[in-house]
């Protein structure tokens, strides 16, 4: 996938929300000003690439508590260069949660958002422009929890079992329920 692929993608996506609309509208303009934009190395910002990751029977969502920055959020992570966001969220998908059968329930765009990511060391505050897909487990469903989580956690459709009330996190669990 290219650019102009993703780009094609953002195009054919509806946003369910304001705040959904005018994250598809900065990505779209992100990417078009950006040649490097799936490259960590553009230190305002770069495309990141995530996944609601179900399990077979698609009754349950895989969370993870972030390490690093201490909340809890969908799987996914940097594109690192590759302009597959798709195949990025599937990789991250299954380095995060150590599931190897996981493919898209739809190749199509879930969920948008933007997040600032805050500055760290040698690494400068930037946003991330997080394109997000639905996937799904096709095999084993037993987590392997590796050094960027402190957890792992399957929820239900049931409000309460969701670990935070992040916007960024609960729209796709919104989402996901009036599937």
């Amino acid at each position: 996938m290219k650019r102009d692929q993703l780009l094609a993608l953002l195009e054919r996506y509806n946003p369910t929300d304001t705040a959904e609309k005018e994250f598809k509208t900065r990505t779209i303009a992100f990417v078009k000003e950006h040649k490097d934009c799936f490259e960590r190395t553009l230190l305002i910002g770069h495309i990141t690439a995530s996944a609601w990751l179900l399990n077979k029977e698609e009754t349950k969502a895989l969370l993870l508590h972030h390490t690093k920055l201490d909340r809890w959020f969908q799987l996914g992570g940097h594109c690192d260069g590759d302009s597959d966001v798709l195949a990025v969220a599937i990789k991250e998908a299954q380095e995060e949660s150590g599931i190897n059968g996981i493919k898209a329930v739809n190749p199509a765009i879930f969920d948008i958002d933007i997040h600032t990511i805050p500055a760290r060391k040698d690494e400068p505050e930037h946003d991330h422009y997080d394109i997000r897909f639905l996937l799904k487990v096709t095999s084993d469903e037993d987590v392997v929890q590796n050094r960027e989580s402190k957890e792992l956690r399957w929820i239900t459709k049931d409000p309460h079992t969701m670990p935070t009330q992040a916007r960024s996190v609960s729209r796709m669990f919104e989402k996901w329920i009036s599937l």
